[in-house]
């Protein structure tokens, strides 16, 4: 029984197609599997392994290794706020304090509603706009109690708060597990170079995205 649904299944197909080895495809169909649910199941593992023809372990193996992949249920929202050097100094600890009772759950838990997950985690890369957090990785530099209490408002009322997160970040929260609204399809004929590793004949170059005189 498939674990993808017909779609999902399809894009499974078509995203192995465009490795040498299809374990080499292992990372993206996990993508594929944790925007299907929000988070990655014993059933998305094990259909993986069969069209990679690794093995659940191996697959879970892979996947474990990365903080971005969930193995057990989460929350719409995955709320990280960090407290690593930076943000400690500037607030986080309190940031999380706070967050804690805005949710009333503790790192690691998930709200009854099942909107909000809140992790304590480590740095996020954005030290100098310390302290932080992040809504399924948008960002919220130089956050206050007050910032967090508004944003949570925000979406639990059903609207986007990225008015107040960083500039890139403008626009809707999509859901965890959701990476881009438009899934990226490579026609069969172009597959970026890529080659089994025992024909690869030289280097690695950069390839020119236009042909021609331009190019």
């Amino acid at each position: 029984m498939s674990h993808f649904t017909e779609l999902n299944a399809r894009r499974a197909h078509e995203i192995i197609s465009h490795y040498p080895r299809a374990r080499s495809a292992i990372i993206p169909l996990l993508h594929l599997a944790q925007e299907q649910e929000g988070w990655i199941t014993n059933d998305a593992m094990t259909q993986i392994a069969e069209l990679t023809g690794a093995t659940a372990a191996e697959v879970l193996g892979t996947g474990s290794f990365y903080e971005m992949f969930k193995f057990h249920p989460v929350g719409r929202y995955l709320v990280n706020v960090c407290t690593n050097i930076s943000c400690q100094l500037l607030g986080g600890e309190e940031l999380l304090e706070h967050a804690e009772t805005a949710l009333g759950i503790t790192d690691g838990q998930t709200s009854d509603d099942g909107l909000f997950t809140l992790e304590d985690v480590e740095c996020v890369a954005a030290c100098t706009e310390a302290p932080c957090f992040t809504v399924n990785y948008r960002y919220f530099h130089r956050a206050t109690p007050e910032t967090f209490s508004e944003v949570v408002a925000e979406l639990r009322a059903g609207r986007s708060p990225m008015e107040k997160g960083q500039q890139g970040d403008r626009g809707e929260i999509p859901d965890h597990g959701t990476l881009s609204r438009t899934l990226q399809h490579i026609p069969a004929d172009r597959k970026a170079g890529i080659v089994a590793p025992e024909e690869a004949a030289q280097a690695p170059g950069w390839m020119p995205t236009e042909t021609g005189e331009n190019a």
